[in-house]
């Protein structure tokens, strides 16, 4: 059974600045924060049929609800994150210790390097993409091919409104993909058109782009998403998912919606 990492919200809040979404002076409703949460967590569970394993939260870290950062998860082998920014860099060695209590052999990249997990690694059972440029490095792909024996395309993240590559791509479980294609240089779409077949590849509108409609969660035929997405709807209906919108614009303030949100560990 499918099992999902994810972090209560307790303290998530906007404590500072590290992306164009963040503005301190754009406070968080904590109360609604809790309430879109939890509405997330319910369709997990009863409509999705995911078994969810929760952190416990930490005061004075609140983007540790974004567990889609915590890592890299493949098999029992989790490489753990390693931050760009000092403020994150403090969610470390909870991921960590997370991680190692729960019997997983823990991969630690060389200092020097960034990379930021599961925001910026994802892709199909033979191919990866590795976004680059905002947060991870790309100097850290060629390692992670190397220890998993995957292929890794990466993609050069050009508009830091999309700062994670799991902002702009979603990979579908049929083999389908979400993207905006905006957030890439030339080489990029290129790079994914050569993946990917026409007829496979949406384009998410700007629109529904900045509504985070590509930081979706894939379950088999089930996809979580943002509200707000209908044209992006439209088109996984029509290919045979069943959508499950949820309101998530508290935590679209900090620039993260439901993919951000979850760790996929199976």
């Amino acid at each position: 059974m499918t099992r999902l990492l994810v972090c209560p919200p307790d303290f998530f809040g906007i404590e500072y600045e590290i992306n164009p979404w963040m503005r301190l002076s754009n406070r968080v409703d904590h109360e609604r924060a809790v309430s879109q949460w939890d509405t997330l967590m319910g369709i997990f569970e009863q409509d999705v049929g995911v078994v969810l394993e929760r952190m416990t939260p930490v005061p004075g870290l609140p983007d540790l609800v974004f567990t889609a950062n915590a890592g890299l998860v493949v098999g029992r082998t989790a490489v753990v994150s390693r931050f760009r920014y000092p403020e994150r860099q403090r969610e470390e060695p909870y991921f960590e210790q997370w991680f190692r209590e729960q019997g997983y052999d823990v991969m630690l990249i060389d200092a020097g390097l960034h990379f930021e997990g599961a925001g910026d690694l994802l892709g199909f059972s033979d191919t990866w993409f590795g976004g680059y440029r905002q947060r991870s490095d790309i100097g850290v792909y060629p390692i992670l091919s190397e220890r998993f024996q995957k292929e890794i395309i990466p993609l050069e993240l050009i508009d830091n409104r999309f700062y994670h590559l799991d902002t702009c791509l979603c990979p579908l479980s049929g083999g389908e993909l979400l993207y905006f294609p905006a957030a890439f240089d030339e080489y990029g779409q290129q790079a994914i058109a050569d993946c990917v077949h026409d007829a496979l590849r949406f384009a998410v509108p700007r629109d529904e782009a900045i509504q985070f409609a590509c930081n979706a969660v894939c379950i088999g035929t089930h996809i979580v998403l943002p509200a707000g997405c209908p044209t992006t709807q439209d088109w996984l209906h029509r290919r045979g998912y069943t959508t499950h919108p949820v309101q998530l614009d508290e935590f679209i303030k900090s620039g993260g919606a439901a993919k951000c949100l979850t760790l996929l560990l199976d």
